[in-house]
């Protein structure tokens, strides 16, 4: 599956802190599947701002799609 195949498999996901002063992404899936995933506070950071990236460009395929404002 590549990464902009639909997918039919539900997971929930949580993220926030270690007690190590990490930032945790938590994803569990169906069939028992739990996967932490650990990242240094820049690492996150990235990750966030990848997240912004990817949700303007998804945004921007639908029509009437704006682009987000920076602040």
């Amino acid at each position: 599956m590549g990464i902009d195949k639909q997918s039919d498999i539900a997971a929930d996901i949580r993220i926030g802190p270690t007690d190590l002063g990490m930032v945790r992404i938590y994803i569990e899936a169906e069939g028992g599947i739990e996967l932490p995933l650990d990242f240094d506070p820049e690492e996150a950071e990235e990750i966030a701002e990848e997240l912004r990236t990817a949700a303007e460009a998804a945004r921007l395929l639908v029509d009437g799609g704006k682009p987000l404002k920076r602040s």
